[in-house]
């Protein structure tokens, strides 16, 4: 593994092959995708900290989801070296959609886990609420968010995530998230696939299939007994799933 920063944004590199780049979620580091890794060989994988999050700082101007797209868009310019495959988890997926847009050229699929297209009215209040919160006190908030969870060492990783990160940059994190608009989706022509658990209270079933809707002939996959945290709850398969996915399309 190879450790590199594109600006401010800290990226990990490992493996050689097509590059597949990995957006993480709210919360969440480039040590999401780890547990996937161990189904990506022969391909290079780029795991870059959002700004803000992890071990990227956070920018003086205030974070949106179309800066946090700029620094994706960086890093494809920058380390990928060829249209990468974009693998994003949550607000990772937003991010995805939005790069898939404005850098078409430098996108080869999308891999959607815990999809969000654009919040809820009723979610863009519980992110603002959050990001008070987050700004008084991150241990209560990791453990809110670890306590919806019931695998121990899922509770723990994300328990741990959140209280390392950045208050600030969580809290802006979470606004950019709560003003977020969804992508124009008609203007994305890569292959997608679209995953979600049939317990997953921010990307439910209904809405992922929605989405897949909307992009033309996109592949679906529901995981049992699975909430919001995927690629963490289900490592083994979302990481098999996604790369018989990538090497699918580049068969």
């Amino acid at each position: 593994m190879t450790a590199v920063a594109v600006g401010e944004t800290q990226v990990e590199v490992e493996g050689e092959g097509p590059p597949v780049v990995f957006v993480h979620g709210l919360g969440g580091t480039s040590n999401c995708f780890q547990p996937m890794l161990v189904n990506f060989a022969g391909f290079r994988c780029i795991r870059p900290d959002l700004p803000g999050s992890g071990r990227s700082p956070r920018p003086y101007e205030k974070l949106t989801i179309a800066h946090l797209a700029t620094a994706v868009i960086e890093v494809l310019q920058s380390v990928a070296g060829a249209p990468a495959h974009l693998i994003g988890h949550s607000l990772g997926a937003l991010v995805a959609q939005h790069v898939a847009v404005e850098a078409p050229d430098k996108v080869r699929s999308l891999s959607l886990f815990g999809p969000i297209v654009a919040p809820t009215d009723a979610a863009r209040e519980r992110l603002l609420a959050r990001a008070r919160a987050a700004r008084r006190d991150m241990v209560a908030v990791a453990d809110a968010i670890a306590g919806a969870l019931s695998e121990p060492l899922v509770v723990a990783f994300l328990r741990e995530s959140h209280m390392r990160q950045d208050k600030e940059g969580f809290a802006q994190s979470c606004e950019a998230l709560a003003q977020a608009e969804g992508a124009d989706l008609r203007l994305i022509r890569c292959p997608a696939l679209i995953a979600t658990g049939d317990e997953d209270g921010v990307a439910p079933p209904s809405a992922a299939q929605a989405l897949a809707e909307r992009f033309k002939g996109a592949k679906v996959k529901i995981f049992a007994r699975c909430g919001h945290w995927t690629p963490l709850e289900r490592p083994r398969e979302c990481g098999k799933l996604a790369a018989d996915f990538i090497r699918s399309v580049d068969a």
